[in-house]
């Protein structure tokens, strides 16, 4: 009863009105409770393809100028490779498999399509938006509409939730609707969630691509259209591999890097206008991306259905007013962490029900210098095509158990940082230990992995799917 009464509380709007004004604490605390909080997704953000984390092209110098006065988690990982799953995490701080939001369709057969609802899948969780509303903050969510779009459960404790009528929006459109709302609320501390799909292969620019980082003899064989993306995920999908040339995959990642400046430099008029405005110095930022992407790494394009680090190993960098200083963190953690580290950083009244429903670890002791030793997990049930899990310890073994076909693979991150060497057979005992890691997590949070059977099935996520 009292997590029901706590949640209508919330679901009724209750901490609308402004909190009195807090004794601000020393920053030495990293307790911010009289900021806003500005939370940024670069939507299909791959980790590698990012300046200060290795990328030497210079595709993002705001987001490289951030990290500088502030903290980069460098070895930062998503709880799933793609949008719905990952992106419901942070706004709940659980597991994909607790919040269910596991595909767009709770329902899809020849009977019945039932669109996926966090109302109906885990009706008992507070959201962070409702938590930081309930602690006096105005909530703005402005976004690319499609994975993060209303309906979802992503607008639950917005008192202004935007969403881009293109099924794929960037950050030209939401950028400019995210800065009305905050010029309108600039008087007030406010939680601002910001979000772009400009890097995702299912979206072009404005005015197309100029191709600045393709190389000059390139044939075209492929232009960058979303079409082309599509049917190279596919292809990949269906045949376990996509055949496209070295100078192919060469093609594709510069156009990708072409996508990440031009978000980058979106992001960059963000920050100009809102320093304009005076908030910067009373601002937190927090940036990081819901998911990877491919570029054949393991012989395939797009995300979703893998969990190799080019999936979800994505950027996490917190810049805080008047702390930091450039300090590159290698510390293993996840985004599971978000919620609870947003919440921390704001010093947050957090009811005990939604305290307890925190499976992540605030990243504030980390941001002290304190060491962060855990293991990182993320899963994937994507379009019901596969359905894997897998853990990375901090010692850099990481294991992917794959459900359907009850097989697995071994990995030495540290010697072997592309996964492209798996050991499984070589190290069965190290295999096992990790295995059994895997399990046990999810009976923990209440998964059984072995009281069902995995079938594939069809649960699409694009249009084209499941006509």
């Amino acid at each position: 009863m009292r997590r029901l009464a706590f949640l209508v509380l919330l679901l009724c709007g209750c901490g609308r009105a402004p909190a009195p004004p807090a004794p601000e604490p020393a920053r030495t605390e990293f307790r911010f409770p009289n900021c806003n909080v500005v939370f940024v997704s670069f939507d299909a953000l791959q980790a590698a393809h990012v300046g200060h984390l290795g990328n030497p092209r210079p595709v993002t110098p705001t987001i490289d100028s951030l990290a500088r006065t502030g903290f980069t988690f460098t070895s930062a990982r998503s709880v799933a490779p793609w949008t719905v799953p990952a992106s419901m995490t942070w706004f709940t701080g659980v597991y994909p498999s607790e919040h269910r939001m596991v595909n767009k369709f709770a329902v899809f057969n020849a009977r019945e399509r039932k669109p996926a609802d966090l109302r109906d899948r885990a009706p008992n969780l507070a959201t962070l938006a409702q938590l930081m509303r309930l602690n006096g903050y105005a909530t703005g969510g402005f976004t690319g509409n499609a994975g993060v779009s209303a309906g979802f459960g992503f607008e639950l404790g917005f008192d202004t939730y935007y969403q881009e009528r293109d099924t794929f929006g960037g950050f030209d459109r939401s950028v400019p609707k995210a800065l009305e709302w905050v010029r309108a609320n600039r008087d007030r501390k406010f939680f601002l969630f910001l979000h772009g799909y400009d890097c995702h292969g299912q979206r072009l620019p404005p005015g197309g691509l100029d191709y600045r980082f393709v190389a000059a003899d390139y044939d075209k064989r492929f232009t960058g259209a979303p079409r082309e993306q599509e049917l190279l995920r596919e292809e990949g999908l269906d045949r376990g591999r996509a055949a496209v040339r070295p100078a192919d995959v060469d093609f594709w990642r510069a156009v990708y890097d072409e996508k990440i400046a031009r978000a980058d430099a979106q992001f960059r008029r963000f920050l100009d206008e809102f320093d304009a405005l005076g908030l910067t110095a009373n601002t937190v930022f927090v940036l990081t991306s819901d998911h990877g992407t491919e570029f054949h790494e393991h012989g395939r394009f797009d995300h979703g259905f893998a969990l190799y680090d080019e999936h979800v190993r994505v950027p996490l960098v917190i810049n805080l007013p008047g702390a930091g200083g450039g300090k590159q963190i290698a510390h293993r953690v996840s985004g599971i962490d978000v919620m609870p580290t947003v919440l921390d950083l704001a010093g947050a009244t957090v009811p005990e029900a939604a305290r307890k429903q925190l499976r992540g670890t605030s990243l504030v002791p980390a941001l002290k210098g304190e060491a962060v030793a855990r293991d990182v997990y993320s899963e994937t049930d994507y379009r019901e095509y596969t359905y894997k899990r897998s853990v990375v310890t901090p010692d850099g073994w990481k294991l992917i158990y794959t459900l359907e076909t009850r097989t697995r693979e071994l990995y030495d991150l540290t010697a072997d940082p592309g996964e492209t060497r798996d050991i499984s057979k070589t190290d069965p005992r190290r295999a096992d230990e990790l295995q059994k890691k895997v399990f046990d997590h999810f009976a923990r949070i209440g998964h059984d992995l072995t009281a069902r059977p995995w079938e594939r099935g069809l649960n699409p996520v694009y249009p084209s799917q499941g006509k």
